[in-house]
């Protein structure tokens, strides 16, 4: 059987993050992907301008409608945008506590808009993190998650890391893209110990969409039965080659899209 994974998330009309970058890399990794849209964004390579909520019990119907018919074999959640759709969500996947669940705490886009409402995040905290598998968060969700400031060095990294561990999730993979230097370094904490991915920084304005792209490679790689440590070094891998080619798709004028199918085109788009 094909594996499978949902992501309950927010759409992106750009194609680069959200909804349609997890279902693009659920695709490259032969994984069939399904969706539950928690908002609809008016967004391009430039920015966001807009922000539409869908109510939380719609939310929560599509996501009860797929468990009804269809295997989950792993779920990512991206944007939740409230407290009452992170609720909502919660109490769905309370009743499926056997599907692995990657967190990724959507809170602000790549352009600085914020995507999710203040009164959200105690929600996301309380809710949330103890139903999680794995928690990705980049440095500054995590210092949000915390109340906190953001981690500058790699000994703050962890130490982040580790009180969030403390709040409930299995695993905290702390993604490091905010550190100065030309590393991009992130770092995965169990109650086992702790993991260092290393990669150099790519010199590029298209990385739109490079957090959910992680997310959902680590949740497409948990759904065809991967450890958590084999999931995050081939997701890790992945993403930094799609960042690598991202500059032969010339999309937009702002922060382009990674390139999600690089391994699949054997040559550049037209």
């Amino acid at each position: 059987m094909i594996p499978t994974a949902l992501s309950i998330a927010g759409s992106d009309p750009s194609g680069g993050a959200g909804i349609q970058a997890d279902l693009k890399t659920f695709s490259a990794h032969g994984v069939y992907g399904m969706s539950a849209i928690t908002a609809l964004t008016v967004q391009n390579t430039q920015g966001v301008s807009g922000i539409q909520l869908l109510p939380a019990d719609f939310v929560a119907a599509q996501i009860d409608a797929l468990f009804e018919d269809i295997r989950i074999d792993a779920i990512k959640i991206g944007m939740i945008a409230n407290a009452d759709i992170a609720k909502a969500v919660a109490n769905v996947l309370k009743q499926h506590t056997q599907t692995p669940i990657i967190l990724d705490p959507v809170m602000i886009a790549k352009g600085g808009h914020s995507l999710l409402e203040e009164d959200a995040i105690t929600a996301v905290q309380e809710q949330l993190l103890p139903l999680a598998d794995i928690l990705t968060p980049n440095l500054e969700e995590a210092a949000r998650l915390l109340d906190t400031d953001m981690a500058s060095t790699r000994t703050e990294m962890e130490t982040q890391g580790k009180a969030l561990l403390a709040c409930g999730p299995n695993a905290v993979l702390m993604k490091g893209g905010h550190l100065e230097g030309d590393e991009s370094p992130d770092l995965l904490i169990t109650e086992h110990g702790s993991i260092w991915y290393e990669a150099h920084r790519i010199d590029t304005a298209n990385t739109h969409g490079t957090g959910c792209t992680l997310s959902s490679a680590i949740t497409a790689q948990i759904a065809k039965g991967s450890s958590y440590e084999e999931a995050i070094q081939h997701a890790k891998t992945y993403v930094h080659a799609a960042i690598v080619a991202a500059d032969s798709l010339n999309i937009g004028s702002g922060h382009g899209p990674t390139h999600h199918f690089h391994a699949l085109w054997k040559t550049d788009p037209k």
